[in-house]
């Protein structure tokens, strides 16, 4: 393999992996806003229990995706140089934006979230897990602003041999962008929903203790796994029109149709398979009744990760050769000096990273998942701490 290759290789499998804890973030964060919303206004246990559990799930996944956003931030700096020198002063504005909110907001609205159970009012606390929510779906919104003009750079013309911006309301109505979002934040809802259910079929196999607590996720798992699938499949088709008529040639090929054809025919699998099996059998709980169907939600789990790859290959492989699509081709964005012996050690140091932070970010979910509510360590009840025994007055 070339420069070349070896650079497209190392940003694929890096930019796959991190999106892989982007894609349950998303999923995650309104669901648990929700959980904890219809705790304050109902005052049910249960729904803390929930908001609690869930929400330890959302917090690891969050603070180990954060590790490898940094990897791919790296990554510009050092492979490509080219891109920050040509198309920066456009493609930086949006990924700034999205680190202001992603490092700065969102985090500290995390923080004030988890540090402030039984601290802060009820109701500010639950203002703190909607911030997060929103300034999530924020970020991600910035970052397909930025993914949408290397596919279509609109509101940009090139002064002196460089992009600069003419047109901010072009960047952010990019037609690569309008169906792509929801497209993505669809995904999201959908990869939370699979995790739910998974999670509480494997105890609702187990035969729990905590059955009303399983019984609940799960049904909520079904209905906005359901819900997302629907989208994240109508948006995909919705986006064929936008993009063939700035990227004419963009499915053309067996690469790209494979990989377009991987993420339909996985999205369709997972729609049909929850819409048309799992939702009738939400009525009598059937769905929690019949251990026979605990394992087959189990092994469904991975399907909507699956599909977040395939479509974001075929997106990306899509405009090949061009880096910023018919301005800068992938080879000229190159960083000057690069060899295959330097591009090789990076593969393999960030891929070992990112891969280590997702076994790691396995483990200890599955950890989480395997402990169930009765022990989760977030919004638990500070213990009283007892005062020191007097010292003894000697004679």
């Amino acid at each position: 393999m070339d420069v070349v290759d070896l650079a497209r290789l190392q940003f694929a499998v890096t930019g796959s992996l991190h999106f892989l804890f982007v894609v349950l973030t998303l999923g995650l964060a309104p669901l648990v806003a929700i959980m904890n919303t219809r705790h304050v206004l109902s005052g049910n246990p249960l729904h803390e229990r929930m908001t609690r559990f869930w929400g330890q799930i959302y917090v690891i996944n969050y603070a180990l995706g954060i590790f490898t956003g940094l990897v791919m931030e790296f990554q510009f700096g050092l492979n490509w140089s080219g891109l920050s020198h040509y198309a920066g002063d456009v493609f930086g504005a949006p990924l700034a934006m999205e680190t202001l909110l992603a490092f700065f907001l969102e985090s500290t609205f995390l923080g004030l979230w988890i540090f402030g159970w039984h601290r802060l009012p009820k109701k500010a606390h639950l203002a703190c897990i909607w911030l997060v929510t929103l300034t999530a779906y924020a970020s991600a919104f910035f970052v397909m602003v930025a993914n949408s003009f290397l596919q279509h750079p609109a509101g940009a013309v090139e002064e002196g041999g460089r992009l600069v911006l003419r047109d901010f309301g072009a960047l952010l109505t990019n037609p690569t962008l309008v169906f792509a979002l929801p497209h993505v934040i669809s995904a999201g809802l959908m990869t939370g929903g699979f995790v739910m259910f998974g999670a509480s079929a494997y105890h609702l196999f187990r035969r729990t203790a905590e059955r009303e607590f399983f019984v609940r996720s799960l049904r909520i798992g079904v209905v906005t796994a359901s819900i997302g699938a629907t989208f994240t499949v109508g948006f995909g088709f919705a986006q064929f029109g936008p993009i063939g008529s700035v990227q004419p040639d963009k499915f053309d090929g067996a690469v790209q149709g494979a990989a377009l054809g991987g993420m339909i025919l996985i999205g369709e699998l997972g729609q049909f398979v929850v819409l048309f099996a799992l939702l009738p059998l939400l009525f009598r709980d059937l769905l929690a009744r019949w251990r026979w169907l605990h394992p087959v939600l189990m092994l469904m789990v991975p399907l909507p990760f699956v599909a977040a790859i395939a479509g974001w290959i075929a997106r990306e492989v899509g405009r090949q050769p061009w880096l910023v699509y018919g301005r800068l081709r992938v080879a000229d964005a190159l960083t000057p000096g690069m060899t295959t012996g330097g591009l090789t050690a990076s593969l393999v140091a960030f891929a070992g990273v990112l891969g280590l932070l997702a076994v790691v970010d396995y483990a200890l979910i599955a950890r989480a998942v395997r402990r169930g509510p009765g022990l989760v360590a977030l919004g638990a009840p500070d213990l009283p701490v007892e005062p020191a025994p007097a010292p003894a007055r000697s004679l």
